[in-house]
């Protein structure tokens, strides 16, 4: 599976280039804006793993863009980094209490955003390493790769599994194609989109769900599939 995404909001070139630099070179896949408005549109349809949100942003700042991605549902739990040359107490508070994650001033150490950047990342990954998981009559056992429905195992390929996996990880949560083919099949995958929607054809016909009234796995017309507990 690819590596973390990391969104870089930052207007100024020379800073989205040192960060971009560095952050390919510790093996992250890196997507940059320049402005808020696009800042916005980019965590919602790239859903990287982390922001990187400069405040003094044209279009729409920073405070706002974060507020905008804690209001919304499909993306509330991003982290979000904010970058900024204001380094007033009040400022670091606003942010805070906003929703961010955590708070660098400019000038920064690369170092020290580095470590940041893979402690809030690690944090992330701990929060969502559950080792099973359960709905219905199915357990998931994710070390295993294994899954249980009415104490029977049921046959997955490794691509149907990690679907499976992405979406229970990301219930509740819309989850575009792209992003699908992203996190299973890699960034340089050439194939189809259409590939998801086999793929996860099949694996409702396994949970044997019916495609036209799936249980779970409800399918979102024109943007792709969330995962619903409960319906």
């Amino acid at each position: 599976m690819a590596e973390e995404k990391i969104l870089i909001v930052d207007d100024e070139e020379h800073i989205q280039e040192l960060l971009k630099f560095n952050l390919e070179n510790n093996g992250y896949r890196v997507i940059c804006a320049d402005n808020g408005i696009d800042a916005l549109k980019m965590a919602r349809e790239e859903i990287p793993q982390l922001v990187l949100l400069d405040l003094m942003l044209p279009k729409m700042d920073g405070y706002e863009v974060c507020k905008e991605i804690r209001k919304d549902t499909i993306i509330s739990n991003m982290p979000i980094i904010m970058l900024t040359a204001k380094i007033a107490e009040i400022d670091k508070i606003l942010g805070l209490e906003l929703g961010a994650d955590d708070y660098v001033s400019k000038p920064f150490s690369v170092r020290e955003l580095m470590s940041r950047v893979k402690a809030i990342l690690r944090r992330t990954k701990l929060q969502h390493s559950d080792k099973t998981f359960s709905f219905g009559d199915i357990i998931i056992d994710f070390l295993k790769h294994e899954v249980i429905k009415a104490n029977e195992r049921v046959e997955l390929t490794l691509k149907e599994f990690e679907l499976l996996e992405i979406l229970i990880r990301y219930r509740g949560r819309v989850i575009t194609r792209n992003f699908l083919l992203d996190k299973v099949w890699g960034y340089d995958y050439l194939g189809e989109n259409r590939t998801v929607d086999v793929h996860i054809r099949h694996l409702r016909q396994k949970l044997q769900e019916d495609d036209k009234n799936p249980e779970f796995i409800e399918t979102v017309r024109g943007i792709g599939y969330r995962f619903n507990l409960g319906k």
